[in-house]
């Protein structure tokens, strides 16, 4: 004998439920069909005195045998129409039941990609950290290996502030899934893909305040506290102000918990006095370096 019986799921207690809500309407169908034929009968033997001619005592006795099954009749549809309610009720518990159930196996899912992404991340890291170390294990001053370095340091930061970016975005869906709310998340994908324009080297970065810069003849403006793929030509100017943080900084992952990637917020205010114009910023010191240069 199991000490322990194992919890029913809500998609088995409503079903459970349902089973024993139909058994018991067709026991109290047949009861209001049986009380029903009664109260006919009743009716029948009334009218048939009445048409007879009997004794006022018979038929007093006739209207109150038909007035006792009529009520009796009348109290088992009126209970009938009320348990056919409680089964449409269940019958809908038991649909949102299993479309919950579906929606956590999906979820479940994506939580289960998000958790082999971060996985299998450090295993990458390890390798760009050994290419690195390759690379710099000399006391030659190499201009070719400093270039690889670079590139696989560039590489690497990029990579890793996908993985945190996109896991948090997986996690995301995966709770806009299991609320119902499966459409959550999609608009911030759409968004990342559109500033990603492919003529243009961008790294994926998170913006501390609002940001616009033009490309051509576009005017990008972008809120504070987004997630966006800024041109690299940009990057340096936007960190050395501290406009932008790398996605997997640690102030970065606190603010995305806060604020998200930036989807839901309206769109920057040209008025707005906390809007920085990158190209300005980018400007001012290439004329400062230009300066210096000079001296």
């Amino acid at each position: 004998m199991s000490f322990f019986r194992r919890e029913l799921g809500p998609v088995e207690r409503f079903e459970n439920a349902l089973r024993e809500k139909q058994a018991a309407r067709l026991k109290l169908a047949a009861k209001s069909k049986a009380a029903d034929a009664v109260e006919a009968d009743k009716r029948k033997a009334a009218e048939k005195l009445a048409v007879a001619g009997a004794s006022d005592a018979k038929l007093a006795r006739a209207e109150s045998d038909l007035r006792t099954v009529e009520e009796r009749a009348r109290a088992l549809r009126a209970e009938l129409a009320e348990f056919d309610e409680q089964l449409v009720a269940t019958e809908r518990g038991l649909a949102e039941a299993k479309a919950q159930r579906e929606r956590d196996r999906i979820a479940d899912e994506i939580e289960a990609m998000a958790a082999s992404i971060e996985r299998a991340a450090p295993g990458f890291d390890t390798g760009a950290a050994g290419l690195l170390a390759a690379a710099g294990n000399s006391t030659l001053e190499l201009t070719q290996a400093a270039r690889f370095s670079a590139s696989i340091d560039a590489v690497r930061r990029e990579v890793l502030s996908a993985v945190e970016l996109i896991c948090w975005e997986l996690r995301s869906a995966a709770a806009s899934t299991r609320s119902g709310n499966a459409n959550a998340g999609q608009d911030a994908v759409t968004e990342l893909d559109a500033l990603a324009l492919p003529d243009i080297q961008r790294q994926l970065i998170y913006t501390l305040n609002p940001l616009q810069w033009r490309e051509g003849a576009e005017l990008k403006r972008v809120p504070a506290f987004a997630a966006v793929a800024l041109p690299k030509y940009l990057l340096a100017t936007a960190l050395r102000h501290q406009h932008v943080d790398h996605m997997n900084a640690r102030r970065v992952q606190t603010l995305m918990h806060v604020h998200g990637t930036g989807v839901a917020q309206p769109e920057v205010d040209a008025d707005d006095p906390r809007l920085v114009d990158l190209d300005a910023l980018a400007a001012e010191a290439q004329a400062q370096e230009t300066k210096a240069d000079v001296a």
